[in-house]
C-alpha cells in the first residue's frame, strides 16, 4: 500500500544519508568551494557528525540536506555558525543567502535549533534506534505538523504583532545565554531592513575620504564607498577601509550566486561594509601606539 511506498522511500533516504555521512571518507577529491561542518542540535546531546557542504548552497539548501540527516522539517529549523571555540560567528536566519557568504571554515559547528514543538528528535527520537521508526512520518502527519506550525505562528503574532521567527530564536538564545551566565544582558530586538532606502538620510551625510571610528569598539579608517549593496542586503551601506586588519574583506563582497562584486580595493582584511548607522565621521586620525600608552596614564 501507499504508507509502505513511503517506508521504502524513507529507508531508501536513510541509507542515501549514511552514504552522504560517509562521503568524507570515501576520498572524494574536496574542491576548494567545500567546507567540513560539524552539526550539533538543540535536541540531542551527543555532537552529531560532520559534513562537507558547498559554500554555493544556499542556507535554504543546507536545511534541506539537513533535514534528512535531523529529521528537523526546514521550516522549523535555525541554523547558527559557531566557530572552533563555539562562538558565535552568526545567525542564517536568511534562506537565499549562500553559506559562503558567512565565510564557514573546516572545523566551524553548524548548531540546528529545533522549533518545532512536535519534533522528531525532542524526545531524543534519532538518537534511539528503536525510534528510528518514527522517522517514516506519513505525509498527511507532516501536513498535521505544517498546520501545528502555522497555528503556533498565528497565536505568536497576535500576543505580539512585531514576532518573527528571528525574533522568537533571540529570545531563546537569549535565555539560554542567560542560564549560563545571570549577567548577560540581551541586545534589544531589531528586525531586518526591507527596504530600499533604509539609511538613506544618514547615508547622505557620509562622504568617500571621510575619516571614522565604528561606534562599536572603536576602529577607526576612512570611508571609501557609500551606496547599496544588494549582495548583502537592502539599503544603504559604507565601505571602509581600516588602519588595522580588522576587517573582513577586501573591498569586495561574493553575493548568493557565488559572483563577486567590487566596491572599493584595500589590502585583504583591511575592508568592511557597515550600516551608516554603526561609525561615525570626523577628525578621527590614525591611532599611534603612543597615543594610546598616554591615554592610559
Amino acid at each position: 500500500g501507499n504508507g509502505r511506498g513511503r517506508r521504502v522511500t524513507m529507508s531508501v533516504a536513510l541509507n542515501e544519508l549514511k552514504d552522504y555521512v560517509g562521503w568524507e571518507s570515501g576520498g572524494q577529491a574536496r574542491a576548494e568551494s567545500t567546507v567540513l561542518l560539524h552539526v550539533t542540535h538543540s535536541n540531542l546531546q551527543a555532537r552529531m557528525f560532520e559534513i562537507r557542504l558547498d559554500r554555493h548552497m544556499s542556507v535554504g539548501t543546507v536545511k534541506e540536506k539537513l533535514r534528512t540527516h535531523t529529521g528537523t522539517g526546514s521550516v522549523f529549523a535555525h541554523l547558527t555558525l559557531l566557530d572552533e571555540n563555539q562562538q558565535v560567528v552568526a545567525d542564517l536566519c536568511d534562506d537565499s543567502l549562500m553559506l559562503g557568504y558567512f565565510s564557514p571554515l573546516d572545523g566551524y559547528t553548524l548548531h540546528i535549533t529545533d522549533l518545532d514543538p512536535h519534533s522528531l528528535s525532542a524526545g531524543g527520537g534519532l538518537e534511539d534506534v528503536n525510534l528510528v521508526k518514527k522517522y517514516e512520518i506519513s505525509e498527511e502527519d507532516y501536513l498535521k505538523r505544517e498546520d501545528n506550525f502555522r497555528a503556533w505562528k498565528e497565536a505568536k503574532k497576535r500576543q505580539d504583532p512585531s514576532w518573527s521567527f528571528a525574533k522568537e530564536i533571540k529570545e531563546r538564545q537569549d535565555a539560554q545565554r542567560k542560564k549560563a551566565d545571570p549577567s548577560f544582558v540581551p541586545e534589544p530586538w531589531k528586525e531586518v531592513e526591507t527596504s530600499e532606502e533604509s539609511y538613506k538620510e544618514l547615508a547622505e551625510r557620509i562622504k568617500v575620504g571621510d575619516r571614522c571610528e565604528v561606534t562599536l569598539g572603536g576602529k577607526r579608517g576612512e570611508v571609501r564607498y557609500v551606496g547599496k549593496i544588494p549582495a548583502i542586503a537592502a539599503g544603504w551601506w559604507v565601505g571602509v577601509q581600516y588602519d588595522e586588519p580588522v576587517g573582513k574583506n577586501d573591498g569586495s563582497i561574493t553575493s548568493k550566486l557565488g559572483r563577486t562584486s567590487r566596491f572599493f580595493e584595500c589590502p585583504p582584511n583591511y575592508g568592511g561594509f557597515l550600516r551608516p548607522d554603526k561609525l561615525l565621521v570626523g577628525d578621527y586620525p590614525e591611532r599611534d601606539i603612543f597615543d594610546e600608552e598616554e591615554e592610559d596614564e
